[in-house]
C-alpha cells in the first residue's frame, strides 16, 4: 500500500469533456476518461503516455501540468487538491512540475534572446540569490544537454536549429529543479541522430536528479527506450498498463498488439503484419478494454 505523505501527484478518476455546439445540437467528447495516476517522490520513474494521435495523451498531460481542469475527478499535489492550493502553494506547484513540449520554436518569443528564457523563471521562483550565481545556474544546465554556452547565450531562436531549440527547452526545465518533467513528444520534431542524444539527456537527469518524467509519445520504440512502465491510450482511456518491457513484448489488449505490429521491421521483405491479422485486430478494438 503507497504512503500518502510519498505521493507527490496523484490523479483520481480523472475525466475531460469538451463540449462543441452544431447548429442544431451539442456533442460530447471525452477526451481523457476515469483516469488514475500516481507519481511518488520516493520513487522517481519514467512513465510513457502512448497511442496515436487523438487518443487523449496530449489533454492527459495538460491536466497533469494544471493547464486544463478536470471535468469529473480529482487531481491532488501533496494530498491537497490542485485547486484548494494556497498562492504560495500553487507557486511550488509550476516549479515542481515543469514542461517540455513538442514544438520549441512555438514557446519563444522571436524577439528576446535565448537568455531570457532562462533568466525568467529564475527571477520568478527566486532559486539564486545573485547575478553570478544565476550565470553559473544556467550555463550549468546548458552544458548538461550536450551545448556549447558560447554558441547557445546571446542567441535569437531563429539563429538555433531545432535540435538546439529542444535541447534548451530540456536545459530550462532542469534548471528550476522540480519534481515531475512532462515531456509531449519532445523528440518528434528532430531528426534520428539528435533523438538518442536527446533521450539519453533525459534518462541522465531522471537518474542523476531524481526527477519522474511522464514521457507522452506516438513512437512506441523511443517510448521502450526512455521508460520503466508505459500505459497504453485509446479514445481517452488507458486500455493497457505495465513496466514497458512486458507491455511491449507480450501486449495483451488489440490496440497494442495493432500498434506493435505497425513499427517497421528491418527487413524490408518481412512483411509488418498480415492483412487478415490486421482486420482481426482493428474489428477487435471495440470490445472490452480490461477485466
Amino acid at each position: 500500500m503507497t504512503d500518502k505523505s510519498s505521493v507527490l501527484l496523484e490523479l483520481s478518476n480523472v475525466a475531460k469533456v469538451f463540449t462543441t455546439s452544431g447548429i442544431f445540437d451539442k456533442s460530447e467528447l471525452r477526451a481523457v476518461d476515469t483516469i488514475s495516476l500516481k507519481i511518488e517522490d520516493s520513487k522517481p520513474k519514467i512513465t510513457a503516455l502512448a497511442g496515436e494521435s487523438g487518443s487523449g495523451k496530449t489533454t492527459l498531460g495538460k491536466l497533469i501540468l494544471g493547464l486544463l481542469s478536470p471535468t469529473e475527478g480529482e487531481i491532488f499535489y501533496r494530498s491537497k487538491s490542485l485547486y484548494d492550493l494556497n498562492s504560495s502553494e500553487k507557486k511550488q506547484y509550476r516549479q515542481d512540475v515543469q514542461a517540455i513540449f513538442q514544438d520549441p520554436f512555438s514557446v519563444y518569443n522571436p524577439f528576446y534572446k535565448v537568455d531570457h528564457l532562462f533568466e525568467a523563471p529564475i527571477k520568478k521562483f527566486k532559486i539564486t540569490k545573485n547575478k553570478d550565481e544565476a550565470r553559473q545556474l544556467i550555463e550549468d544546465s546548458i552544458e548538461t544537454v550536450g551545448l556549447r554556452v558560447s554558441e547557445t547565450l546571446g542567441r535569437y531562436p531563429h539563429q538555433l536549429s531545432g535540435g538546439q531549440r529542444q535541447r534548451i527547452m530540456v536545459a530550462r526545465a532542469l534548471m528550476v529543479k522540480p519534481k515531475i518533467i512532462v515531456a509531449d513528444e519532445p523528440v518528434s520534431m528532430v531528426d534520428a541522430s539528435l533523438r538518442a542524444t536527446i533521450l539519453e539527456a533525459l534518462r541522465t537527469i531522471h537518474e542523476k536528479e531524481n526527477i519522474s518524467m511522464i514521457y507522452i509519445t506516438h513512437d512506441l520504440n523511443t517510448a521502450y527506450q526512455i521508460a520503466e512502465d508505459i500505459k497504453i491510450m485509446y479514445h481517452g482511456e488507458v486500455v493497457e498498463e505495465g513496466g514497458v518491457d512486458d507491455v511491449i513484448n507480450n501486449p495483451k489488449h488489440p490496440y497494442t498488439q495493432l500498434l506493435i505490429n505497425c513499427i517497421p521491421k528491418p527487413n524490408p521483405k518481412e512483411k509488418w503484419i498480415e492483412k487478415k491479422k490486421l482486420q482481426e485486430l482493428i474489428s477487435n478494438l471495440d470490445k472490452p478494454i480490461i477485466e
